[in-house]
């Protein structure tokens, strides 16, 4: 399942300012659907490294507009990237059916609470310190176990809040507090999260260590990207996060039309529940 991301922001890593305007940013969500994303993933604050914090009532006013018109016209799930509760909260009011939180939902004290009353999806990421700090000195002794005691630890924590396992996805936070190895060694070890029971998303669109790994910091990241995007797929990893939706849909139906995804097709059903469904 891909799900297409709408940054209505002035300063993201890839496409910061294109779509700040909202109109801009509604029709960029109308397009990414019609490329076929199955999910949409609004977000009004950056969290690239070294970022800077947005304000409430700021973050608000970027992206309500933006969602309200989207899930009037849209009929795939539309999510709020935010860790903030009030945020979250209007969000769902508005039409919003998924939290997807850089903080795993452990960043402000109410956002459980958000979560569970409104009966939202969550998706809940591993971050290693903050966006302003992430990236000073990344540590791990090994980073996919300890990645996947501390999502199991989120996962827990949002089971003992009362929000269903059906509705809980985990993200291992690619690039979040990570090095270039521990991002390819986290992708590489993926499948081993699917131990948690839970829908696993990926975010690895258009990301430095693409760059890093063709040699071009400057280089056009959409191929690296698919490359990545096959290879989460062969692990089965139910959601894709993506800002180049056409070309990663066309690429997967064709590794999947020459038998690339040979097996039971993993797939996010519903994606406002988060239920995964198994089909032959």
């Amino acid at each position: 399942m891909l799900m297409g991301i709408v940054n209505v922001t002035p300063d993201s890593f890839s496409d910061g300012g294109r779509f700040l305007d909202a109109p801009a940013a509604i029709d960029h969500g109308l397009r990414l659907v019609e490329q076929g994303a199955e999910l949409l993933d609004i977000g009004g604050e950056s969290t690239r490294p070294y970022s800077s914090a947005v304000a409430l009532d700021e973050e608000l006013r970027r992206v309500l507009p933006v969602l309200e018109a989207l899930c009037r016209r849209v009929s795939v799930p539309v999510s709020i990237d935010t860790s903030k509760a009030r945020v979250a909260a209007e969000a769902l009011a508005a039409g919003a059916e998924i939290i997807n939180d850089v903080t795993g939902l452990a960043g402000d004290p109410q956002m459980l609470a958000v979560a569970h009353e409104a009966g939202a999806g969550v998706c809940a990421m591993h971050m290693q310190g903050t966006p302003q700090t992430m990236q000073d000195h990344p540590h791990y002794t090994e980073v996919v176990e300890e990645v996947f005691q501390y999502l199991r630890g989120r996962r827990d924590a949002l089971l003992a809040a009362g929000i269903g396992p059906e509705r809980i996805c985990l993200d291992p936070g690619i690039g979040f507090g990570k090095t270039h190895e521990h991002n390819l060694t986290l992708l590489a070890g993926c499948r081993r999260y699917h131990a948690l029971g839970c829908p696993l998303l990926v975010g690895h669109s258009r990301k430095a260590f693409i760059g890093k790994v063709l040699g071009d910091k400057q280089a056009d990241r959409t191929a690296g990207t698919i490359g990545v995007s096959i290879a989460l797929a062969v692990q089965g990893i139910q959601v894709l996060r993506v800002h180049d939706v056409a070309p990663v849909r066309q690429a997967l139906l064709l590794f999947e039309a020459v038998g690339g995804l040979a097996g039971p097709e993993r797939k996010v059903a519903s994606a406002g529940t988060a239920r995964v469904q198994s089909t032959a």
